[in-house]
């Protein structure tokens, strides 16, 4: 007897791709035989709106979350996150190969991680594992890497976890029309609890029909509250809350396929999910700041601009859009970002003659 399901939420990509479509749902169909398995099949995370059905829905779920995303894990984390779905980052198995110049990279674990905003906002001690349907083309890739967390998760609990057959694994590769079609579902009227949401069914899925959205996406485990995309952005999308950290207010005041503040970030911790840029759509990257050359990481429209030189731009087109001036480089920021640099380069020396003092035999 499962206490407390594990819940796999599958987010459809906003493509109309027949192959995406079919991936999906070979991953509904599978992990829905699993037992202690409740699957969740929604809209496309990114355009959800907070207050919507989806997210209602998505707030009242207990326990460990699996959650699969056409999207970079880090910024399908975080977009949960800042809509009130919140938990510790899972470690997952199955993932893209970057090769080894973007290699995941532990934030939290940097010399300055005391002064991420995560560390201020404990988050809750429930875990959630996004996966990427980029990372396998096989459905049943999917599935074992889900039964591998049920199964650490369930050793927790000290509960059973179900193996998986071989003829869940042949459904994939020899679809039939009722696999196709899946068994049992429910389709959710009003959002609610987990049991209001299954019922005697292992599947849900909540119809929702939302606009294509563009907002940034803060990465807490990352930010340090330095608020210099609040000081960059002239259109209202950012704001404070009551402890005074930098939050996404207004995301919908946001300029679509505009990505300036992502570029003056000094920790890389601004994601828009649906940039055609790895590193600004959440790939895993170094989040050493200015320690890494921005106009190759981010890559900069024009050929010879640097990250600084794309952002202003960037922000001067959609504000001339819009009606108004542009406003070019303000605030100092050519003098805080040489400053930062500076400052990176000074840390970059001493880290380089300690690690040589260590390398010593004394």
């Amino acid at each position: 007897m499962h206490s407390n399901p594990l819940t796999v939420i599958v987010s459809a990509g906003q493509s109309r791709s027949p192959d995406k479509r079919e991936l999906e749902q070979t991953v509904v169909d599978l992990a829905s035989e699993l037992v202690g398995v409740n699957v969740l099949r929604i809209p496309h995370l990114y355009d959800l709106a907070k207050d919507g059905e989806t997210y209602q829905a998505l707030r009242g779920l207990q326990g460990n979350l699996v959650l699969l995303t056409w999207m970079y894990t880090r910024a399908a984390h975080w977009i949960l996150d800042r809509n009130g779905v919140r938990g510790q980052v899972g470690e997952v198995e199955l993932q893209q190969d970057f090769g080894d110049d973007e290699r995941e990279v532990d934030s939290s674990q940097s010399d300055t991680a005391d002064d991420r905003v995560l560390f201020s906002q404990p988050r809750p001690s429930r875990t959630i594992y996004s996966l990427d349907f980029r990372a396998s083309p096989h459905a049943h890739d999917f599935v074992k890497e889900i039964l591998r967390i049920q199964a650490a998760s369930s050793t927790l609990r000290n509960e059973p976890s179900t193996p998986l057959t071989l003829e869940m694994l042949n459904r994939f590769d020899n679809p039939t029309n009722n696999t196709y079609i899946g068994g049992p579902q429910v389709v959710v009227e009003q959002a609610g609890s987990s049991s209001t949401l299954f019922g005697a069914t292992s599947v849900a899925t909540i119809e929702e029909h939302p606009a294509r959205r563009w907002y940034p996406v803060i990465d807490f485990s990352r930010c340090t509250n330095c608020m210099e995309c609040i000081d960059f952005c002239l259109f209202g999308v950012y704001g404070i809350d009551s402890l005074e950290t930098i939050v996404v207010e207004q995301a919908d005041n946001c300029r679509k396929g505009c990505p300036a503040c992502s570029r003056v970030c000094p920790q890389n911790a601004i994601i828009f999910p649906q940039h055609k840029t790895p590193a600004i759509a959440g790939a895993p990257v170094d989040s050493g700041g200015m320690k890494i050359d921005l106009s190759k990481l981010f890559g900069a429209p024009d050929e010879g601009e640097d990250a600084e030189a794309a952002a202003i731009r960037e922000r001067d087109e959609q504000l001339v859009l819009a009606g108004r001036e542009a406003v070019g480089p303000t605030n100092g920021l050519s003098e805080r970002l040489a400053l930062r640099r500076q400052e990176n380069k000074s840390s970059d020396a001493l880290d380089s003659l300690i690690d040589q003092l260590d390398s010593l035999d004394l």
